[in-house]
């Protein structure tokens, strides 16, 4: 890319650096230092302002550059991303949202163990939910290398590894000084943005074929070289059983996957009441329904205006899809316009990767310091602050990031987070269930289903295409392809619900009644809820 597209693109990402800073110094003025107020804000947010927060969360790099470039490549069943990304949150708005912010105070572990032994549970939460935090992660730096490599108009691996540990070290410093106020309203600003953005975009393709979808689709699927195959099932996902077989798996994830995200359920505590949380949802449903129908007119405008070779050839994930688009709409490369385009996209993208890991990072920092610290450390011994410790957490967890982000750079973005998704569905979305619903649930079946579906997902995917045996794999010259597909979904989910339930049936525990009880009535009605 020309100069110009650096210097404007660099100012503007420089601009909501700033601005970002300015809310965590503010915030980190009017703290109180305590663990409500790190970990849930001080339970202040409305609903309006948490469910552009929630949006926020969730509209990630995965969807804004690898949704759109899947759809690009591969037509129709990119589409399966958006409509699984979509349909996840009628999950969570009627099985998870109000319950949760009842039965817990700031991660998934508090609604386990609020009827369990605490030591196994929280262990075993914790862990699970920093694994899946850092995939998550993972998928947000591999976006931002794809992002400096366009704008630097290369391949340039030293400054992908820059902008990494860059992007990195940003997200902790929101983290350890703002905590949640300063990640919530961060979270706000770029969900402002990230939609202003995505609407211009979509009302310029819109106009380029004079709002003619149809016109459009065909474009599209004449420019792919795939003809009318571009606009039906199967091009990615059809072409035998294996890839069928993936279609599923992945569909399954991303529908379950949602509810088990640490950085979602968290967002939950923000709020006072659990009714707010619902409302929450309902303002990040229709917030993340209208950007997911518009990625799908943006995908295929990239097909039809830039063209999956042009795309391939600067990202091969695609990745890059929409700054491309941004480009050609605005004049083409050299034109003012597509200059002001490209770099209004460009950082608009890089606001999102900014927002979602600080996010994540603070989730994860939560379940390291309320979780796992607080259960693994020394009885009897001079105990820390678990803020103090959470803002080490968000260190370590940035530095495991940022190695796994430079290690997957050559992935797509929308690919990774499918993964984490697998993670989460596999592992966090069992143990919550049968906690809010089952009666006889024991603590060994919430520890087994925990490990039961994280261990396989993780092996699963170490023995998949992901990691090798294939040109595409992150060690493409070493073979430890044993799994065909290449998410684990579809055999670790089941995994997860089917060693919960063998666990608790097995355990010579008896089922504490009275805690069940106080349990149900608290997570309907909220009594006794923080």
């Amino acid at each position: 890319m020309t100069g110009e597209h650096q210097t404007l693109t660099l100012l503007l990402f420089s601009a909501f650096v700033a601005v970002t800073l300015a809310i965590t110094t503010w915030v980190s003025r009017k703290r109180r230092g305590s663990a409500e107020e790190f970990y849930a804000g001080g339970r202040l947010f409305s609903p309006m302002e948490n469910g552009f927060a929630l949006a926020g969360d969730y509209m990630s790099a995965a969807s804004f550059l690898g949704v759109t470039g899947l759809i690009a490549l591969f037509g129709y069943d990119g589409l399966l991303y958006v409509v699984g990304f979509l349909v996840a949150w009628l999950v969570v708005l009627f099985l998870v949202a109000e319950l949760v912010r009842n039965c817990g105070r700031f991660t998934l572990a508090d609604v386990v163990a609020a009827r369990m032994r605490e030591r196994p549970v929280r262990i075993a939460a914790g862990t699970s939910s920093v694994t899946v935090s850092v995939l998550y992660l993972v998928a947000q730096m591999v976006g931002a290398g794809s992002l400096v490599a366009l704008l630097l108009g290369g391949t340039s691996e030293a400054a992908r590894a820059w902008t990494v540990i860059g992007v990195g070290a940003l997200m902790v410093i929101y983290v350890s000084l703002g905590g949640m106020r300063a990640t919530t309203w961060i979270q706000i600003v770029k969900a402002v943005l990230l939609l202003g953005g995505t609407i211009a975009l979509t009302a310029l393709v819109l106009m380029r074929f004079h709002g003619d979808l149809d016109r459009l689709l065909l474009t599209a699927a004449e420019r792919s070289g795939h003809g009318e195959a571009f606009l039906a099932p199967g091009l990615k996902y059809g072409g035998d059983w294996t890839a069928r077989f993936d279609f599923i798996s992945l569909g399954l994830a991303l529908v379950l996957g949602t509810a088990g995200l640490p950085h979602i359920l968290s967002r939950f505590y923000t709020v006072p009441t659990a009714r707010a949380a619902r409302r929450s949802v309902v303002w990040a449903v229709g917030l993340i329904g209208g950007f997911y129908l518009m990625t799908i007119v943006l995908g295929f405008g990239a097909a039809a205006i830039v063209g999956p070779d042009a795309v391939r050839g600067s990202n091969a994930a695609g990745n890059t899809a929409v700054p491309l688009l941004a480009l050609d709409l605005g004049g083409g490369a050299g034109s003012t316009g597509g200059t002001v385009l490209f770099a209004i996209v460009a950082a608009v993208a890089f606001a999102t990767i900014l927002a979602v890991v600080a996010g994540i990072t603070l989730a994860s920092s939560a379940s390291v310091a309320h979780d796992l610290y607080a259960s693994l450390r020394r009885r009897g011994g001079k105990p820390r602050s678990e803020v103090a410790v959470a803002r080490v957490a968000a260190v370590g967890v940035g530095v495991v990031a940022i190695a796994l982000g430079l290690l997957a750079r050559d992935l797509n973005v929308a690919f990774l987070v499918g993964l984490a998704f697998a993670v989460a569905a596999s592992a966090n979305l069992p143990v919550l269930l049968y906690s809010l619903f089952w009666r006889g649930f024991t603590t060994r079946g919430a520890v087994w289903a925990v490990y039961g579906g994280l261990v396989p997902a993780v092996v699963l995917v170490v023995l998949s295409p992901v990691v090798s045996g294939s040109p595409d794999s992150l060690f493409p010259g070493v073979d430890l392809q044993y799994f065909p597909l290449q998410n684990p979904g579809l055999v670790s989910i089941p995994l997860g619900f089917l060693a919960g339930w063998l666990g608790t049936v097995t355990a010579s525990e008896v089922p504490d009644e009275a805690k069940h009880a106080e349990t149900e009535v608290r997570s309907l009605t909220g009594a006794g809820a923080a």
